[in-house]
């Protein structure tokens, strides 16, 4: 880094607006679904959405929502947790973050790219403290243990889980995370200095214990004149979530003895799935989740932080649940997969209310949440997402509105010698309107169409009816004109290799 510009950028930032400048505290849960929250069921948010709300046990954000913001419609562009911290992170879409899929020792080719800004690089650069607390999952893992050096973090192989030295850590001054650990009442973390805690206690309040010691400012850990930017990322809901090993016993209670059709309300939801007991952990992690988040509330209340400070609530992607008679949680074009929690709070500036025209992607998060702390001058020129803050602030002319989110989905392509994944292949994308989702899967040989998802979301809100492409042709052919400007604004490998020129009308076709 350069200290010299870095002062020379700080030094522009007169010290009044420094002081005046929001802290931000991101939160988010991984694999949350956005159905799992239980104000969707009451007024004046369950006339915005055309879903039943699963019957989940959420206070802390039921109080929220209606202190914020609500998008009906945040969509995770590739519902995968590193491809969407690569997104959240960086503002660009998955190919050029450098997080092509998820992040694991034999997949080099998917890593957080370290030559370019990262949301945390911006704040700190405007003299903001950054903190990241909890999974980070963005680095594909390396024989850098700093307790042993030449070895991964973990015995397992291929490693998942990641150690990240402070110089790949992207102006976070202040550091308490690991990679991926799937253990939820046992988890470990490497703190700013590189050294490994491990601990006995559910990661999510654990994590809070931390974030609001970090709030606090208990130990010096930050500088009390600047602002902060935070990020926490809970592990759960995402899984194991098989046994009160996985979460709070005193949350398990509250569904333990309620039958399955009373939980899995959905009309997609397959209850005879070996699967579907989990729902009763799945639920209470996320009671569990709602508690600590309330937690980080009640702290910035009793800090006088609340007034000046952007909350958000979100996720990095959804679970299936049952849902489609499939095991896989994300990674799918389906709504539960793709539509995350999106709630975002600032006292004075955001009106509270629920926004359905909005169709956020996860590249837009970085630079909206720029914007909304007056450093949009400062969004570094890369970014592919847009900047919304006009539209949740009012601050004037925001972005237009696009047609609709990409869906993405890439998998393995080539390898070396070694086995090792040097490259990806773009296997699928679509498209998410308003009304219809789209999603189109090729050939890895031969390119050409495989299969195909395409639902009313409108008539159809389970996506329960496949409709058939030759029986839709007018419906396919306009939504495939809507995904051309998307793929072109997303430099995506699709538009430059013109994949399925058949059915997609790309220019000079």
């Amino acid at each position: 880094m350069n200290h010299l510009l870095d002062s020379l950028i700080f030094s522009a930032i007169p010290a009044a607006a420094l002081a005046a400048a929001p802290n931000v505290v991101y939160v988010f849960p991984d694999q949350m679904r956005n159905h799992a929250m239980g104000f969707w069921a009451d007024e004046p948010f369950r006339d915005s959405v055309n879903f039943a709300p699963d019957p989940v046990i959420t206070p802390r954000l039921n109080d929220f929502a209606r202190q914020a913001r609500v998008l009906t419609s945040c969509q995770s562009n590739f519902p995968l947790s590193s491809p969407h911290r690569g997104m959240l992170l960086t503002g660009r879409f998955s190919h050029n973050s450098g997080v092509s899929t998820n992040c694991v020792a034999n997949r080099p080719v998917s890593d957080l790219r370290d030559d370019i800004e990262c949301i945390s690089d911006v704040y700190s650069k405007a003299g903001y403290n950054c903190a990241y607390i909890g999974k980070l999952h963005a680095h594909h893992p390396t024989p850098n243990d700093p307790d042993h050096p030449g070895m991964y973090v973990e015995t397992q192989v291929p490693a998942w889980d990641a150690y990240t030295p402070p110089e790949r850590r992207h102006g976070f001054d202040y550091w308490y995370s690991y990679g991926t650990f799937d253990v939820h009442k046992h988890p470990h973390y490497w703190d700013t200095q590189g050294r490994r805690h491990d601990i006995e206690q559910w990661s999510p309040e654990h994590e809070t214990d931390k974030a609001i010691a970090y709030m606090a400012n208990e130990g010096n850990v930050r500088d009390p004149q600047k602002p902060f930017f935070m990020m926490v990322s809970y592990n759960p809901p995402h899984s194991p979530y098989r046994s009160t090993d996985d979460c709070m016993e005193q949350d398990y209670r509250l569904y333990a003895d309620r039958p399955l059709s009373e939980l899995l309300v959905r009309p997609n939801a397959d209850t005879t799935m070996t699967k579907a007991p989990s729902a009763r952990y799945y639920f209470a992690s996320v009671t569990g989740v709602d508690r600590q988040f309330g937690r980080i509330l009640d702290a910035l209340d009793s800090l006088g932080l609340a007034e000046n400070t952007i909350v958000v609530f979100s996720s990095d992607h959804g679970e299936t649940m049952c849902s489609q008679g499939i095991n896989d949680p994300k990674n799918s074009p389906y709504a539960e997969s793709m539509n995350v929690p999106m709630l975002i709070r600032y006292p004075g500036h955001i009106e509270p209310g629920v926004d359905s025209r909005l169709i956020m992607s996860s590249p837009d998060i970085m630079p909206t949440l720029l914007g909304l702390s007056g450093l949009g001058d400062m969004i570094p020129k890369g970014v592919e997402g847009r900047d919304y803050s006009g539209r949740f602030d009012g601050s004037g002319l925001y972005a237009p509105l696009r047609d609709g989110a990409l869906y993405i989905r890439n998998s393995d392509g080539d390898r070396d010698s070694l086995g090792n994944v040097i490259s990806y292949f773009p296997v699928a994308r679509g498209i998410k309107t308003d009304r219809y989702t789209l999603a189109l899967t090729i050939d890895k040989r031969t390119g050409e169409l495989k299969s195909s998802l395409l639902f009313d979301d409108m008539a159809d809100p389970y996506q329960m009816v496949n409709l058939p492409l030759d029986e839709n042709k007018e419906i396919v052919a306009d939504l495939c004109r809507r995904m051309v400007p998307l793929l072109r604004e997303a430099d995506d490998p699709w538009y430059s290799r013109r994949i399925l020129s058949s059915l997609i009308p790309y220019p000079d076709n």
